[in-house]
């Protein structure tokens, strides 16, 4: 029975490792799976493989909804989960799981991603474009936001990715953009809204205001974009000229140029029934304010030049044009006035529709030679008539002028003789000036000289007595020192002995010798022996050492 025990831990230990062993296996090769970087991995939770009730039976998700998990993200319904894993080491068995690596959604510079949201409620009547982002729509249908350049984890059985490029739709002679818009320099954007947009509380229809130059991710399920070009630009009606077969323009007789096609410029009748043909050019543009109503009345650019600036360039230059005589139109005076008229009409009617105009020139005026020649040889003669009147006119004016340089010439003259006589004189007073200045200065700098003379005696006066001043209180300071220095000693000759006291060397030595009676002499030959000795024990360094060294133990 002893040794029974033993085997069955054993056994029991060794069960337990090979379950763990195969657990570990299981889990790192059955239930593993790797998601690469830029995939998502999408889970299905399929419910156990077999249906008993230890198992734990989950209900399946309502259609169209995701299956809901509880706060540890744990499955709660059988159905697809909505969020998806990202790249790296996943586990999951596939008894339970059904695992499904997807490609994240891509969209490269150049293309705009447009969303189709498939899980929701449906849309409410009357609007088609589903507000909100990725994981956070509500309704079926096409999503507002255009997605541009990046990379998106979407769950494909949630959003349908659609990439677009740039979109050019065709509405009869207008075209619009969407998708990836491009306006570039010199160009704006006018914004059609397909449908309204509550969150911003725009409107659907043309917009007031424009999108200025610059890249724009539209969708074209909500908006389309007019790219319209601003500033000004130049149109010109004129008559076709006969050339030769260099091309050079030929000329009539009067020096007019020789018209092709009659039915070329603008044509109108005069007053007076002479056919007349007019060229003119107009510097019209639109500005970004205008360009709204641009698209708005006549679809675009080209539509306002053939349909509003050509017509009423003709219409007004026939109807003001047929008011006067050829005469008039060919007048200096009266066809200014009519170039002028012409101009500022045609100003006013294009800035009532939105347009702006900078310049309405009437070029030319074809007057028909018949009416031309007569009136162009009257005014040659009266031009001739007021050239030599002219020229007489000239002829006086140039006596005139000859006259006027001589007279220039005299009084030249007189104005130098007299500037000559006020030099001298002003001359002859300034050197007097200078002569006055000069002496009143010697007389200050002598009276100046003799103050400073007086104030240097005084000084040296002041000097010597504050010398001798000084010298006394000194020597009487010392006098009161000595007398004082007497009278703490009690009388002089203990003063003495103090002063001699204090001026002794720091390092006398003082010896002792005691002598006998009648013994002084002969003592003294010892006493100096042994002062001799002494000094020269003093001298050598042997001694300074034993010095030194007592004076560290001292010091110790």
């Amino acid at each position: 029975m002893n040794r029974l025990i033993p085997r069955i831990v054993v056994f029991s230990v060794f069960a337990i490792l090979t379950l763990l062993a195969s657990g570990v296996i299981i889990q790192w090769t059955y239930n593993r799976i790797y998601v690469p970087v830029g995939s998502s991995l999408l889970l299905r939770y399929k419910g156990p493989p077999l249906p008993l009730p230890f198992l734990g039976q989950r209900p399946p998700a309502a259609r169209g909804t995701f299956a809901e998990v509880d706060e540890n993200g744990r499955p709660k319904q059988v159905g697809i989960l909505e969020d998806l894993k990202g790249p790296g080491r996943h586990f999951y068995c596939p008894l339970w799981w059904e695992r499904t690596i997807v490609p994240d959604i891509v969209i490269e510079p150049g293309e705009v991603g447009i969303v189709v949201s498939k899980m929701g409620k449906p849309l409410p009547e009357g609007k088609f474009l589903v507000d909100g982002d990725l994981g956070t729509t509500e309704y079926k249908g096409i999503m507002r936001k255009a997605f541009g350049p990046g990379r998106y984890r979407a769950n494909p059985y949630a959003y349908e990715f659609k990439k677009v490029k740039e979109v050019v739709i065709r509405s009869g002679t207008q075209l619009k953009r969407a998708g990836w818009v491009q306006i570039p320099p010199g160009y704006v954007g006018v914004v059609t809204n397909l449908t309204e947009n509550p969150e911003k509380q725009i409107k659907a229809g043309i917009q007031d205001e424009v999108l200025p130059p610059g890249i724009y991710l539209i969708n074209e399920k909500e908006q389309q974009i007019d790219v319209v070009e601003i500033g000004y630009r130049e149109v010109t009606i004129e008559a076709k000229l006969k050339k030769d077969r260099e091309g050079n323009i030929l000329y009539e007789e009067g020096g007019e140029p020789a018209i092709a096609d009659p039915d070329s410029g603008i044509g109108f009748p005069s007053n007076d029934g002479f056919p007349i043909i007019m060229d003119f050019t107009a510097i019209w543009g639109v500005m970004p304010d205008q360009a709204p109503t641009v698209i708005r009345k006549f679809g675009n650019v080209d539509a306002v030049e053939s349909k509003v600036v050509i017509p009423q360039i003709e219409s007004i230059c026939r109807n003001m044009g047929s008011k006067l005589g050829a005469v008039e139109l060919l007048i200096g005076e009266s066809r200014q006035r009519f170039q002028k008229d012409t101009s500022e009409e045609f100003r006013k009617v294009l800035a009532a529709k939105g347009i702006s105009v900078m310049n309405g020139l009437v070029r030319h005026i074809h007057i028909p030679q018949e009416i031309r020649e007569p009136i162009q040889q009257a005014n040659i003669a009266g031009e001739l008539k007021l050239t030599r009147e002219q020229e007489q006119k000239t002829a006086e004016t140039e006596a005139l002028l000859r006259e006027a340089e001589e007279k220039v010439k005299l009084a030249t003259q007189e104005i130098d003789s007299t500037t000559e006589k006020l030099v001298a004189k002003r001359m002859a007073e300034g050197q007097k000036e200078a002569e006055e200045t000069k002496a009143t200065t010697k007389q200050l700098v002598a009276q100046i000289d003799k103050q400073v003379a007086e104030l240097e005696a005084q000084t040296t006066i002041l000097l010597g007595e504050a010398n001798a001043k000084v010298r006394q209180f000194s020597e009487e300071a010392k006098a009161e020192l000595f007398g004082l220095a007497v009278a703490a000693f009690g009388n002089g000759e203990a003063y003495n002995l103090w002063v001699f006291a204090n001026r002794l060397p720091e390092n006398v030595q003082l010896d002792l010798l005691y002598a006998g009676e009648g013994t002084f002499w002969t003592d003294l030959k010892g006493f100096t022996e042994a002062l001799l000795a002494r000094q020269a024990a003093a001298q050598s360094p042997t001694h300074t050492r034993a010095k030194t060294s007592g004076r560290t133990r001292a010091g110790q």
